[in-house]
């Protein structure tokens, strides 16, 4: 059977009186589609316009600035609608925010196959996508907001926690002592290994933040993850935006410490906290374009400088000059102007990022295309500094590890702790894992459905997934889980100013790897399957894929579990053992990876 769906081509825009002004999940064990399959499909849709977890849900935008779950609302009712009448050996196809066409395939092909935002090379620019966008063609779904799968600012937050454990440990600082590393100094910035200050007396940990200060902007749904992970590795961080809503978000919800009135009083908190060794996190309300400038210019002591901005679509860049609330207008207005002044303040906000690197401070591109977009406006030295996963995150990619997430359909905050529990139990000397849970259990917020993600390797991911299935069918879980991951993995995604900056053999831009990676985990029986253009560095940067699988206690779930949680973390290890990496090479001989040799 084959339908064709026909729903409004129409941009994304007020809601209608037919969607409740709240979107919220249904909670519990009953569901109303056929499948569970399509029921989690449904939930985590909503779920993604959550108030608890969307930036503008009323424009269904997700996060990043324009990452949207859905093109318009006559299609989320039309996506939601069918996944109601969706047969268990049927699959929805949705293209870029919108359904399109239901298909017979059979009970392992996933429910829904999603692909967001792909243009042809020639075409992807981000004029080109806008005009196909204002003509209702298409929509961005940056990485898991159009492939339903996100879980909130947690959801990045422990890639977060890994980076900087990885900047600590990469600061090199002596364990013990008041003023540590080969850059001890009470100067304008320090060194590689930064004085940590008087309060560094006793033993360190090497993945300890404590006696340093980082500076850093962005606080929404993405960029709001930082002031948390930096002070859960016992750092201090100062973090800037210019909407205030977003910070006093992050502060009711548990990822940001406080909001400070004016810069000299978040200055002064934050390098006190540094002295004194503490952890706590201070956002200020402002421009970082301004900002970091001025912070620069002072002489402030900083020992680490980053950013998560969302610099990768320059529309969703407030330049220097302009009011948040005239943003909207001024960006619809004229975007070939706003776009070339947010070049030319990105620019500024790069060229003090790079200026505190000269001064000793470790500086590393989190991921939105600031460097390229400050290229663009002018700055020449905008790639000075290395972005996060060629200075942080290889080598875990090279094992097969990253963002393992998963989401409790029930409703149930104990659903996640029993599972907290079971997680610690299969991997008992996995001391790092264990601080992570540990620390997430206590300190995070959930929004929305509750969820909780780890990172995870190469023949670990399945023995969590099958645990999970079994806690389902036993009835220890009150219902089904939603396992899925970032679209930011070892395998599945081609960005050369990201995940695949700097490859060993020079194949950053090879796109094969992704669209590999979604075959393999359709073949494999996952839930429901998606392809991107774009992401979190915008239009013509990149090309990745996600997946997601549902534990809901049967034998077919348990066999598609074996599968997809064994092959999506395998294709990063196979990309890396290509690309030349020796450890890709150890992990495969060593966890049975056939890879040909040739």
């Amino acid at each position: 059977m084959t339908d064709t769906l026909d729903s409004a081509p129409a941009a994304a825009a007020g809601t209608p009186a037919s969607v409740a002004s709240v979107i919220r999940a249904p909670r519990g064990a009953t569901r109303t589609a056929k499948s569970w399959g399509a029921e989690a499909a449904k939930r985590m849709l909503m779920n993604n316009l959550d108030p608890e977890v969307a930036e503008r849900p009323d424009d269904l935008v997700v996060y990043g600035g324009t990452g949207r779950a859905a093109r318009s609302w006559a299609a989320y009712e039309a996506i939601v609608r069918t996944l109601d009448e969706l047969e268990p050996d049927e699959t929805l196809l949705v293209q870029s925010g919108k359904p399109v066409g239901v298909f017979r395939t059979h009970e392992w092909a996933p429910r829904v196959l999603i692909a967001n935002s792909n243009l042809v090379g020639d075409w992807a620019t981000w004029p080109e996508f806008r005009r196909l966008e204002d003509l209702g063609l298409t929509m961005y779904g940056q990485m898991t907001a159009g492939s339903w799968i996100y879980i909130g600012t947690q959801g990045i937050l422990q890639g977060t926690y890994e980076t900087f454990a990885a900047v600590a440990r990469s600061l090199g600082r002596a364990s013990t002592g008041s003023a540590t590393g080969s850059g001890a100094s009470t100067g304008s910035a320090t060194g590689s290994g930064a004085s940590t200050g008087s309060a560094t007396g006793s033993t360190i940990p090497a993945d300890d933040l404590r006696g340093t200060l980082t500076l850093t902007a962005g606080c929404g749904g993405m960029g709001g993850a930082q002031p948390l992970a930096v002070t859960m590795n016992g750092g201090a961080v100062l973090i800037v935006d210019v909407d205030r809503t977003r910070l006093d978000r992050r502060v009711a919800h548990g990822y940001l410490d406080e909001v400070a009135d004016d810069l000299d009083a978040a200055v002064a908190r934050v390098t006190a906290a540094r002295d004194a060794g503490e952890a706590l996190s201070v956002g200020v309300e402002g421009n970082a374009a301004e900002i970091f400038p001025e912070l620069l210019a002072r002489g402030i002591r900083i020992d680490i400088v980053t950013d998560q901005t969302s610099a990768h679509d320059p529309l969703s860049y407030l330049p220097i000059g302009t009011a948040v609330a005239d943003w909207q207008a001024e960006a619809a207005r004229d975007p070939e102007d706003f776009t070339r002044r947010a070049r030319e303040s990105m620019a500024a906000h790069v060229r003090a990022m790079v200026g505190f690197q000269d001064a000793g401070a470790a500086v590393f591109d989190y991921g939105n295309s600031i460097r390229r977009e400050a290229e663009l406006g002018g700055y020449d030295r905008a790639f000075s500094f290395p972005g996060f996963v060629p200075a942080y995150i290889r080598p875990l990619f090279a094992e097969g590890k990253g963002p393992f997430r998963w989401v409790a359909l029930s409703g149930d905050p104990e659903d996640i702790a029993k599972t907290d529990r079971a997680v610690a139990e299969l991997f008992p000397e996995d001391a790092a894992l264990h601080r992570w849970l540990r620390k997430a259990g206590e300190q995070v917020h959930f929004e929305g459905l509750p969820a909780r993600i780890c990172w995870l390797g190469y023949q670990e991911r399945h023995l969590a997934g099958l645990r999970f299935n079994e806690m389902v069918a036993s009835g220890e879980l009150s219902g089904p889980i939603v396992i899925g991951r970032d679209h930011l993995d070892a395998g599945s995604v081609a960005s050369p100013y990201r995940e695949t900056e700097a490859m060993a053999d020079g194949s950053d831009a090879i796109a094969d790897w992704p669209l590999l990676n979604a075959l393999l985990n359709t073949a494999s029986g996952a839930s429901w399957v998606s392809i991107h253009h774009g992401g979190g560095v915008g239009i013509g940067r990149s090309i990745h894929a996600g997946q997601v699988c549902v534990a809901d206690g049967t034998a077919l779930a348990a066999e598609k579990l074996a599968r997809v949680l064994v092959n999506d973390p395998g294709t990063g290890v196979m990309r890396h053992v290509d690309a030349g990496y020796d450890r890709a090479r150890e992990v495969a001989a060593e966890r049975g990876l056939t890879v040909p040799m040739w």
